[in-house]
């Protein structure tokens, strides 16, 4: 079971946000350019990326999506109290 991963988000208020910001993306979209333009999280001007960060160490929806969901594939939109995320999930170990 892996307990480190690294992963990547864009962070938006609304659920029709952060849809709206899936549509682009599976049109083509950079994720890192449209979470430099509309990521609220501080680690969107870094393009949306988290680092490495350990099982346990963000809230319960968004680990359970970084841990158990596919990899380099987007997942979302994932509520959380901070909002809704759009999450890819860069690699696990």
């Amino acid at each position: 079971m892996a307990k480190r991963a690294c992963a990547c988000h864009i962070l938006v208020k609304t659920r029709p946000e952060a849809e709206a910001l899936l549509k682009q993306l599976r049109q083509g979209e950079a994720f890192d350019k449209l979470a430099r333009k509309h990521s609220t999280c501080p680690s969107g001007k870094d393009g949306g990326s988290l680092g490495e960060f350990s099982r346990g160490d963000m809230v319960k929806p968004f680990d359970d999506a970084v841990f158990k969901g596919p990899l380099l594939e987007v997942q979302g939109p994932v509520k959380t109290r901070f909002g809704w995320h759009l999450i890819k999930t860069l690699y696990r170990q």
